[in-house]
């Protein structure tokens, strides 16, 4: 019995002995190093998209130099370009191609004074962006940038008949012709005629503008202005009571300017 017991023991020394020494003697684990930053793949964030000229955009068509020409006269072309630069809802805008503005009146647009210019233009933009799809189901008045929606301010309806679009401003009406730009946050239709909105061409802004001149003691004289740059005459200064012109050479389309 005893000789098992120190049989046992001396199993138990000699076991602890041989396994101390070799756990001793084998070198301690090195931590995993790093990895290189040349294996790290390096992904750039994708860069933002810049906003659509809507100038330019115009431009490069070649179709709208009148309509063009009246965005940077009446800076709205700059107050829209922020507008879609700024704002999460888009732009949808109706641009009217110079045969449109050929079939208006002679002096038509002269006949506007700067405020009503820039409403008229203001017309032409809803301040969110509508695929042609979307004009479906669109709710009538449409709101544009030009303001209020009542009857005789610058309500704009739109109605579909099969592919047909077609805009409404209860002055006229407008088909919309073609897609000139879209990306899902501007969208450019060319129409075949320039909105004239009620407030500015309906009836009741008619019977105003009589009204107007009838009360202005200059109204002979701005008249005469209006006749002045529609037939390209231009007046340099007045003596003696009287009115010095000059004639000068214009453009087809210079009643715009």
């Amino acid at each position: 019995m005893m000789n098992r017991i120190l049989f046992f023991l001396s199993f138990t020394s000699l076991f602890h002995f041989h396994f101390g020494t070799t756990l001793a003697q084998s070198p301690a684990a090195s931590p995993a190093a790093p990895p290189s930053l040349s294996t790290v793949p390096l992904t750039a964030a994708p860069p933002t998209p810049g906003t659509a000229n809507i100038i330019k955009i115009l431009e490069k068509d070649g179709h709208f130099t009148l309509f063009v020409r009246l965005l940077k006269n009446t800076h709205v072309g700059d107050q829209e370009q922020g507008e879609l630069r700024d704002s999460n809802n888009g732009l949808t805008l109706f641009a009217p191609s110079d045969s449109a503005f050929s079939t208006l009146t002679s002096g038509t647009i002269n006949s506007l004074n700067d405020l009503q210019q820039t409403e008229l233009v203001q017309f032409h933009f809803l301040p969110t962006f509508i695929t042609t799809t979307l004009f479906q189901t669109v709710s009538n008045p449409l709101r544009t940038q030009a303001g209020d929606t009542a009857p005789d301010q610058f309500p704009l309806n739109v109605t579909t008949t099969g592919n047909q679009v077609t805009v409404s401003t209860g002055v006229m009406k407008a088909s919309v012709s073609g897609t000139v730009y879209t990306d899902g946050k501007l969208a450019v239709y060319q129409v075949d005629s320039v909105l004239l909105p009620s407030k500015i061409f309906g009836p009741q802004a008619k019977k105003a503008i009589p009204a107007a001149a009838a009360n202005s003691p200059t109204s002979s004289s701005s008249n005469d202005g209006a006749d002045a740059v529609a037939s390209g005459a231009v007046s340099l200064t007045t003596m003696h009571g009287m009115v010095v012109t000059i004639g000068v050479s214009v453009a087809a389309a210079s009643f715009l300017l």
